[in-house]
């Protein structure tokens, strides 16, 4: 295969690319790998550390692009200051847009305002909002999103780009397939969801049967905070539950 008949606009990229066809041997196959297990490990021993006390949190995904001053950034932080109120701490991303939205909503109730972040070549940086005692960096998406999972008792989801869906069908496989327990999984703006939900159902489930019927209730679409996070509350009410009081 002759390599330099590809383009990828970005030397990083090529490189990537090149390297993944290079002959190693099992020496240096063996030393790399085995210093990624245990980089691997440190993460989520850092993580489990920081987050095994916080109580029942909210988990809040969105895009880093959305403005603060976009309708979007500011239902998310009236959601966070909301689910702060009804006892609840909140866990994002970490970064900007949404993320910064919901930890600031956190923040000025005085709640728990936990931050995962993810370092990134661009766009990432960790937001003021967050605990300092709660702000964990990550360098594997895989374990980010385990710390997601684990330590939620619910997810909210605004609209954004790969990550946000990449979050979103995360939880919603590990529902579906009861990885997990059935935890409430909102999404926010119907102008934004209902023609992916209308694909899933029309597409996935009627027409492929590719999901069981019903898969598609395991979400709930809500315009307003109010909604959203009375979502939230009706659920946990079914098992007379409240959260961090």
């Amino acid at each position: 295969m002759d390599l330099s008949l590809l383009n990828m606009g970005n030397p990083e990229d090529e490189q990537r690319i090149r390297n993944a066809f290079a002959d190693r041997n099992w020496s240096e196959i063996k030393s790399s790998d085995s210093w990624v297990v245990f980089r691997v490990m440190s993460e989520f021993v850092d993580g489990f550390d920081k987050l095994a006390k916080i109580g029942p949190c909210v988990s809040i995904f969105g895009s880093a692009r959305t403005k603060s001053d976009h309708q979007y950034y500011k239902i998310a932080e009236e959601i966070a200051a909301q689910l702060v109120r009804k006892g609840y701490g909140v866990i994002t991303g970490g970064g900007p847009g949404i993320m910064e939205a919901g930890n600031k909503g956190a923040h000025s109730e005085g709640g728990k305002s936990v931050g995962l972040n993810i370092k990134l070549p661009f766009e990432q940086h960790d937001n003021p909002y967050i605990d300092r005692d709660k702000s964990i960096d990550f360098d594997f998406f895989f374990v980010r999103k385990v710390m997601f999972v684990k330590y939620s008792q619910g997810f909210i989801v605004l609209p954004g780009g790969f990550g946000t869906l990449d979050e979103l069908f995360e939880a919603l496989t590990l529902i579906q397939t009861r990885k997990i327990a059935r935890f409430p999984l909102v999404l926010v703006g119907k102008s934004y969801w209902t023609g992916l939900v209308d694909w899933l159902y029309q597409t996935m489930e009627v027409k492929e049967q590719n999901i069981s019927p019903g898969d598609i209730k395991l979400m709930s679409i809500v315009d307003t905070a109010d909604e959203a996070v009375d979502v939230i509350e009706k659920f946990y009410s079914k098992y007379l539950l409240k959260p961090n009081f």
